[in-house]
Protein backbone atom coordinates (compact mmCIF):
# COMPACT_ATOMS: atom_id res chain seq x y z
CA UNK A 1 0.00 0.00 0.00
CA UNK A 2 2.81 2.26 0.83
CA UNK A 3 4.36 2.13 -2.52
CA UNK A 4 1.29 2.98 -4.27
CA UNK A 5 1.03 5.96 -2.75
CA UNK A 6 5.15 6.92 -3.72
CA UNK A 7 4.99 6.37 -7.26
CA UNK A 8 2.46 9.71 -8.09
CA UNK A 9 5.27 11.90 -6.59
CA UNK A 10 7.91 9.57 -7.92
CA UNK A 11 6.40 10.54 -11.44
CA UNK A 12 6.30 13.69 -10.90
CA UNK A 13 9.89 14.07 -9.56
CA UNK A 14 10.61 12.00 -13.34
CA UNK A 15 9.00 14.63 -15.02
CA UNK A 16 10.56 17.66 -13.23
CA UNK A 17 14.01 15.77 -13.31
CA UNK A 18 13.35 15.56 -17.75
CA UNK A 19 12.12 19.24 -18.03
CA UNK A 20 15.09 20.50 -16.71
CA UNK A 21 16.98 17.70 -18.52
CA UNK A 22 16.01 19.30 -21.67
CA UNK A 23 17.19 22.65 -21.79
CA UNK A 24 20.76 21.03 -20.86
CA UNK A 25 20.80 19.02 -23.57
CA UNK A 26 19.69 21.41 -26.46
CA UNK A 27 22.39 23.60 -24.60
CA UNK A 28 25.07 20.76 -24.95
CA UNK A 29 23.96 20.50 -28.62
CA UNK A 30 24.26 24.43 -29.51
CA UNK A 31 27.73 24.11 -28.18
CA UNK A 32 28.64 20.60 -30.27
CA UNK A 33 27.29 22.98 -33.21
CA UNK A 34 30.02 25.56 -31.94
CA UNK A 35 32.83 22.94 -31.62
CA UNK A 36 32.53 22.86 -27.46
CA UNK A 37 32.36 19.39 -26.77
CA UNK A 38 32.76 19.65 -22.95
CA UNK A 39 31.63 23.08 -21.27
CA UNK A 40 33.43 22.60 -18.46
CA UNK A 41 36.79 21.70 -20.10
CA UNK A 42 35.86 24.58 -22.76
CA UNK A 43 35.10 27.24 -19.35
CA UNK A 44 38.04 26.05 -17.37
CA UNK A 45 40.52 24.36 -19.51
CA UNK A 46 40.43 21.39 -16.87
CA UNK A 47 38.76 17.63 -17.44
CA UNK A 48 35.84 16.64 -15.32
CA UNK A 49 36.07 12.75 -13.79
CA UNK A 50 34.10 11.82 -16.42
CA UNK A 51 36.13 13.27 -19.18
CA UNK A 52 36.24 10.65 -21.94
CA UNK A 53 33.07 8.77 -21.30
CA UNK A 54 31.37 9.95 -24.71
CA UNK A 55 33.88 8.51 -26.76
CA UNK A 56 34.57 5.64 -24.94
CA UNK A 57 30.97 4.65 -25.23
CA UNK A 58 31.43 5.41 -28.64
CA UNK A 59 34.20 3.16 -29.33
CA UNK A 60 31.81 0.27 -27.72
CA UNK A 61 28.86 0.81 -29.75
CA UNK A 62 32.41 0.15 -32.35
CA UNK A 63 32.67 -2.54 -30.54
CA UNK A 64 36.45 -1.06 -29.91
CA UNK A 65 37.09 -2.13 -26.14
CA UNK A 66 40.68 -0.88 -26.38
CA UNK A 67 39.30 2.44 -27.30
CA UNK A 68 37.01 2.71 -24.85
CA UNK A 69 39.57 1.46 -22.15
CA UNK A 70 41.56 4.49 -23.53
CA UNK A 71 38.81 6.87 -23.55
CA UNK A 72 37.53 6.28 -19.86
CA UNK A 73 38.51 2.99 -17.70
CA UNK A 74 35.07 2.81 -15.68
CA UNK A 75 33.13 2.84 -19.05
CA UNK A 76 31.54 -0.68 -18.30
CA UNK A 77 30.18 1.21 -14.94
CA UNK A 78 27.41 3.11 -16.27
CA UNK A 79 25.12 0.08 -17.03
CA UNK A 80 25.31 -1.15 -13.79
CA UNK A 81 25.30 2.49 -12.07
CA UNK A 82 22.20 2.64 -14.12
CA UNK A 83 20.55 -0.29 -13.08
CA UNK A 84 21.61 0.37 -9.17
CA UNK A 85 19.54 3.53 -9.68
CA UNK A 86 16.27 1.92 -11.63
CA UNK A 87 16.73 -0.93 -8.44
CA UNK A 88 16.51 1.80 -5.84
CA UNK A 89 13.60 3.58 -7.93
CA UNK A 90 11.84 0.56 -7.93
CA UNK A 91 12.38 -0.10 -4.16
CA UNK A 92 14.54 -2.98 -4.40
CA UNK A 93 17.99 -1.88 -3.42
CA UNK A 94 17.78 -0.44 0.53
CA UNK A 95 18.67 3.00 0.63
CA UNK A 96 21.59 2.02 2.89
CA UNK A 97 23.24 -0.55 0.35
CA UNK A 98 22.10 1.82 -2.22
CA UNK A 99 23.95 4.82 -0.38
CA UNK A 100 27.05 2.75 -0.12
CA UNK A 101 27.23 1.72 -3.84
CA UNK A 102 26.98 5.50 -4.74
CA UNK A 103 30.23 6.14 -2.49
CA UNK A 104 32.23 3.48 -3.87
CA UNK A 105 31.23 4.50 -7.78
CA UNK A 106 32.46 8.20 -6.80
CA UNK A 107 35.48 6.91 -5.11
CA UNK A 108 36.31 4.74 -8.30
CA UNK A 109 35.98 8.10 -10.27
CA UNK A 110 37.85 10.05 -8.47
CA UNK A 111 40.57 7.64 -8.06
CA UNK A 112 40.83 7.21 -11.90
CA UNK A 113 40.01 10.78 -12.26
CA UNK A 114 43.18 11.48 -10.08
CA UNK A 115 45.13 8.88 -11.61
CA UNK A 116 44.64 9.98 -15.19
CA UNK A 117 45.09 13.92 -13.97
CA UNK A 118 48.52 13.28 -12.43
CA UNK A 119 50.35 10.52 -14.47
CA UNK A 120 51.10 13.00 -17.00
CA UNK A 121 50.99 10.63 -20.04
CA UNK A 122 46.94 11.22 -20.76
CA UNK A 123 45.75 12.77 -23.66
CA UNK A 124 42.53 12.92 -22.06
CA UNK A 125 42.45 14.37 -18.94
CA UNK A 126 44.24 17.34 -18.95
CA UNK A 127 45.02 20.13 -16.32
CA UNK A 128 45.40 23.31 -18.55
CA UNK A 129 43.33 26.50 -16.68
CA UNK A 130 45.70 28.84 -19.19
CA UNK A 131 43.34 27.50 -22.09
CA UNK A 132 40.03 27.95 -20.45
CA UNK A 133 38.16 30.49 -21.53
CA UNK A 134 37.63 31.88 -18.35
CA UNK A 135 41.08 33.21 -17.60
CA UNK A 136 41.30 33.66 -21.47
CA UNK A 137 38.48 36.12 -20.88
CA UNK A 138 40.28 37.51 -17.75
CA UNK A 139 43.28 37.95 -19.65
CA UNK A 140 41.55 40.09 -21.99
CA UNK A 141 40.02 42.42 -19.55
CA UNK A 142 43.58 43.04 -18.56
Amino acid sequence: MGKMHKHPILRGEIKSALKALGPIALFYVVLQCFGVTCPIKFLTGVSCPGCGMTRAWLSVFRLDFNAAWHYHPLFWSIPIILLVCYLRYKGRIPSKIYNILLCVAMIMFLSVYLLRLFSGNSDIVVFQPQNGAILRFLSFLK
